[in-house]
């Protein structure tokens, strides 16, 4: 069972990646847009501030797929000189500390997702949109990163880390 669950977390932080990939597709696509738009003489609305709400989007959803790939900065240089013994340490040190932030911050986007919706909060920027859709991407992203952190602690843990 537990083989099953993480097959299916790491089938979930690949999605986060490919959502991740296509909220970058998203970001070309709306800069040539607004590229094109100039060159023609017309003008829509709101495509920088889209533009940026895909950014964001990009950026959460890529920390779990990022993460669990290893792509993201390590500190190795205290690792490769540690035991075994140390090594696993540090690490289960390392990802408790990340877990604790990881979750603190899901907490408050969710949160603050949350406080948007309630009050219809809009943007300040051209279009208006209610600002609650764009943050619920920061936040589902950033909860994922905090699954994917915990996952990796548990599975060191139980010593079944890649």
């Amino acid at each position: 069972m537990l083989q099953k669950i993480n097959k299916s977390l790491n089938n979930l932080y690949n999605f986060s990646g490919y959502i991740a990939a296509f909220f970058l597709i998203l970001i070309a696509a709306f800069i040539l847009t607004g590229i094109a738009s100039r060159m023609f003489g017309f003008y829509i609305r709101g495509l920088a501030e889209y533009s940026g709400y895909c950014m964001a989007a990009s950026s959460f959803f890529a920390l779990s797929y990022t993460f669990v790939n290893g792509g993201h900065i390590r500190i190795t240089l205290f690792l490769e000189k540690a035991t075994d013994l140390r090594k696993k340490l540090l690490e289960i040190w390392s990802l408790i500390i990340a877990s604790i932030f990881s979750g603190y911050m899901a907490f408050y986007f969710l949160k603050m997702l949350k406080i948007s919706y309630e009050f219809q909060e809009r943007s300040e920027g051209a279009d208006e949109i209610l600002i609650w859709i764009p943050q619920s991407s920061v936040a589902i992203g950033s909860l994922l990163f905090f699954i994917c952190v915990f996952h990796q602690l548990i599975l060191r843990i139980v010593n079944k880390y890649d």
